[in-house]
């Protein structure tokens, strides 16, 4: 059934006029999906049909199938890499556990389980599960999700508490920054290194997790040194919520561009709060584009491809809003953009019709 509403769609969309004048986007060389192969359109269509060029999925999915059939379809192949969000690893590795202001382990917040960034056998794991990935696949690109500090900020009211304050953090940020620190307890030397000690602190866990991007990035040179290396990250200012994006997740962004190809920031309007302002999300990619002095402009080494939400989480996406956000999210500086997420959206054919109306419209 759900196949037959998704052609009826496609050729409802096919044979009615382009009803809005949407100008053609030549800088947008990226329309994607995220969130899994598409086998619903496949049945029935090619992904050109649909306006799609690029298919972003979990490492889990890839397959030598998935890539081969993709690549009939024209569609590039991005696999989404889960880097400090193994909730699975702590069942043998209880160390590898976040530790928390109190000197306790700090429990998941939100349901979001971390990990100590420190932790050399739970970096090892990642890094060997990266390198088997693109070892293993021809995929045109692999983004880092997850990327931060135990912490939920995917929510309009973000859940972030300070970690990680276990003694081998702090004895490796001693060490590090030659800093001494007294022989006090966890709650107090917490304390300290959000005091005196903080903006010292901050840098230090922002350069812990750039390092793990430099590594990242040297096993794609090593490997498959065309492939790209994006990261799905944060959408906000640095200034906004205190400075959390440093001073909370640890994102170093400018640091972390010395090794990124793509920034894909997350502007979830609807999710975060701005479910009537869809403008809020070229004001955010606007912003990323300026801070890292991307322009969207041909020969940039740099790029930033927005993934834009489409489907209904934590508020509801209408049909109606499809065209918007789409606009919204294709805007310089952006080159590429992608929708989130496929998993909730195929069930939803007006929202899909309207997705592949908009992006045939403005490809070249």
């Amino acid at each position: 059934m759900l196949t037959r509403l998704l052609a009826i769609a496609l050729v409802l969309t096919l044979l009615l006029p382009e009803v809005r004048a949407q100008e053609k986007r030549a800088h947008i060389k990226i329309r994607g999906i995220y969130g899994g192969v598409p086998a619903e359109i496949l049945k029935s269509a090619m992904l050109d049909d649909y306006g799609i060029n690029a298919i972003f999925t979990g490492s889990r999915n890839i397959n030598a199938e998935c890539v081969r059939l993709m690549k009939e379809h024209g569609a590039q192949v991005f696999a989404e890499f889960n880097t400090m969000h193994v909730a699975s690893y702590l069942k043998d590795h209880p160390d590898a556990a976040p530790i928390g202001v109190d000197g306790e382990v700090c429990p998941p917040p939100q349901g979001w389980q971390g990990i100590c960034p420190t932790h050399s056998g739970y970096r090892r794991f990642r890094m060997e599960a990266f390198r088997k990935l693109l070892t293993d696949f021809e995929i045109d690109g692999i983004w880092l999700d997850y990327h931060h500090s135990h912490a939920s900020w995917e929510r309009a009211e973000p859940d972030m508490p300070d970690t990680c304050f276990c003694k081998r953090c702090v004895a490796q940020f001693k060490r590090e920054t030659k800093t001494r620190l007294p022989d006090e307890s966890t709650p107090k030397l917490a304390g300290k290194l959000l005091g005196e000690h903080k903006e010292k602190w901050v840098q230090w866990r922002c350069d812990v997790f750039t390092d793990w991007v430099r590594e990242f990035r040297s096993i794609i040179d090593q490997t498959r040194p065309k492939a790209l290396l994006g990261t799905y990250h944060c959408p906000w200012t640095e200034d906004e919520y205190d400075g959390a994006l440093r001073n909370k997740l640890a994102i170093d962004l400018k640091s972390q561009a010395k090794y990124i190809d793509v920034f894909s920031i997350m502007p979830y309007h609807a999710r975060f709060g701005h479910a009537t302002e869809p403008e809020w999300i070229s004001k955010q990619t606007a912003w990323l584009g300026d801070y890292l002095g991307i322009k969207g402009e041909p020969g940039e080494r740099h790029r930033i491809w927005p993934i834009v939400q489409l489907s209904d989480w934590g508020e509801a996406v209408s049909a109606n809003q499809v065209n918007a956000i789409l606009d919204h999210g294709t805007r310089r500086p952006a080159t590429g953009v992608m929708v989130f997420n496929w998993g909730s959206m195929k069930k939803q054919t007006k929202k899909v019709s309207e997705m592949a109306q908009y992006y045939r419209a403005i490809r070249p």
